[in-house]
């Protein structure tokens, strides 16, 4: 009987410290868990920052915060949190080719009391042509214009393997920052070299896109540009080429089974 009042104690002891210890760690509480976009424009970065304040005993230290795609990028307070202080989490989304509705997570953690919480970002993306019907007058006298010098490059012949470069000046005609989140294209063969984030009104930039087509052929790519221009759809540009095995100029005969260059 002794033993059973001892083991009795003993247990509630360790269950008073276990809720002892639980009080005193650090506590999330956000103001929201849940962010509806509504629509987003195709190729806009739709950025949200979710709140919390540590209404806990001890700080909160952020450990890791994972997205559920890599079209979604966080980041964090990366200092310890106090007792009493806010932090943050800000979830930013891609909307480049992915038209449609969109709902993504992001798994927060910490050494709070309680150690993993999930937020969520959601809304529709809507293709920008789409989207520019939308917006007012007014929005649109506001928005960046781009503009660029030319809205194609013919590279001639190419060897397959070689990547040329195609340069194009990139102009904001408009009357607020011009940003250029990303570009795109069927043939997942172009890439740039930089981007233009935070272009004023009357500035300039130079894109360097580098085509790595090794499709043989007379091939024509289309380039879209997505940028927060919201006065039409997105700029495209074409790259064409006619890609060849190689280059060289030399032929080859075969005589006495022997191949030899053609003379």
């Amino acid at each position: 009987m002794v033993r059973n009042i001892f083991t009795s104690l003993l247990g509630l002891a360790l269950v008073l410290l276990t809720a002892v210890g639980a009080a005193a760690q650090g506590v999330m509480e956000f103001g929201e868990t849940v962010f509806d976009f509504k629509n987003v424009a195709e190729g806009n970065v739709a950025t949200h920052e979710f709140k919390f304040k540590n209404t806990g005993k001890e700080p909160v230290v952020i450990a890791n915060v994972q997205a559920s795609c890599g079209c979604t990028t966080p980041e964090w307070t990366k200092t310890p949190v106090l007792p009493g202080k806010t932090g943050f989490i800000r979830a930013a989304f891609n909307s480049a080719g992915r038209p449609g509705q969109f709902n993504k997570t992001i798994t927060v953690t910490s050494n709070a009391a309680a150690p993993s919480i999930m937020l969520t970002i959601m809304g529709t993306v809507i293709e920008k042509g789409e989207m520019a019907k939308q917006y007012t007058a007014a929005e649109k006298a506001k928005s960046p214009v781009l503009s660029l010098d030319r809205h194609g490059m013919e590279f001639g012949k190419i060897e397959s393997g070689q990547q040329p470069v195609a340069k194009f000046v990139v102009k904001n005609n408009g009357k607020s920052p011009l940003d250029i989140s990303s570009i795109s294209s069927s043939c997942y063969c172009v890439t740039a070299k930089s981007l233009p984030k935070g272009l004023k009104p009357g500035e300039t930039f130079v894109l360097e896109l580098q085509y790595a087509q090794r499709q043989i052929g007379q091939i024509t790519d289309i380039v879209t540009l997505h940028s927060n221009d919201i006065t039409g759809p997105d700029a495209k540009i074409s790259l064409r080429a006619n890609v060849v095995q190689t280059l060289s100029q030399q032929s080859m005969l075969k005589e006495g089974g022997a191949a030899v260059p053609f003379k």
